[in-house]
């Protein structure tokens, strides 16, 4: 078992919710918004590596990466500055399986894994063709975070679950990403149905939009990504606003 799920599970044994802010790598001020997440609460960081064809992205997102390619970042730029954030939680990326396929998958994984990742999430990568970028994975000590839609039969979720590594990331709403007023029904629904047949930690994403909605899925869920809410800030007032947000959705979600 890999760092980000061992400790995923410790905290959540103490009866912790776990906070997973996603920060689009890049964009100014990407490095100081990750180590503002560490300060106030987050238990690990999503760092998204931009790619020209999106499909989980809305628009606030697509615009940091979009900004984040216009300056040039490329994915070997984002890895070789995860050394130097030196904070003291998992860190994932999260990205698209062509910037995995061009390198090859046991190239991107041991880049991961100099670059001091934990684990990768692709979000386009079904499945029933993971095996080449598990196996790589697995070898390079990167954990795979599969994703769950809240269209899966139920007979697919127990597959999804143990295949699962680091946590399962439960998606909250068909869609893009973004921020929404109220939550769906399926954020709840969805991982209720996937903790009943895994041990794996369950975490919701897309959609969750505030504090308010984070505290909602986190009575069902083991935690919560948030994603649109974290990277507008950075965008509007730069990364001292996201370290106040995840400080406040976090005394938020530890209320009981």
């Amino acid at each position: 078992m890999g760092r980000m799920e061992t400790e995923f599970r410790t905290k959540r044994a103490s009866g912790r919710k776990l906070l997973v802010p996603y920060i689009t790598g890049g964009y100014p001020g990407w490095q100081d918004a990750i180590r503002a997440c560490a300060a106030n609460g987050a238990d690990a960081v999503e760092i998204g590596i931009p790619f020209s064809d999106p499909v989980m992205d809305g628009p606030v997102i697509q615009q940091a990466s979009q900004a984040a390619l216009d300056a040039g970042i490329t994915p070997t730029a984002i890895l070789d500055e995860v050394p130097s954030l030196d904070v003291d939680i998992p860190l994932a990326v999260m990205t698209y399986y062509n910037l995995v396929h061009h390198p090859g998958p046991e190239r991107f994984a041991a880049h991961l894994e100099r670059s001091g990742i934990s684990a990768a999430i692709l979000p386009d990568l079904p499945l029933e063709e993971s095996g080449p970028w598990c196996d790589a994975a697995d070898a390079h000590d990167i954990e795979t975070i599969m994703l769950a839609a809240p269209t899966a039969p139920d007979e697919r979720l127990p597959r999804v679950a143990g295949r699962a590594r680091g946590f399962l990331y439960s998606v909250g709403l068909l869609g893009v990403t973004g921020e929404r007023a109220s939550l769906a029904q399926t954020a709840t629904d969805l991982a209720a149905r996937l903790k009943a047949v895994t041990d794996v930690p369950v975490l919701v994403g897309v959609g969750v939009s505030n504090a308010a909605q984070a505290y909602e899925v986190t009575r069902v869920a083991d935690g919560v990504i948030q994603g649109a809410s974290m990277v507008r800030r950075l965008i509007e007032s730069g990364p001292d606003a996201v370290g106040d947000y995840v400080a406040e959705v976090r005394a938020t979600i530890d209320a009981d």
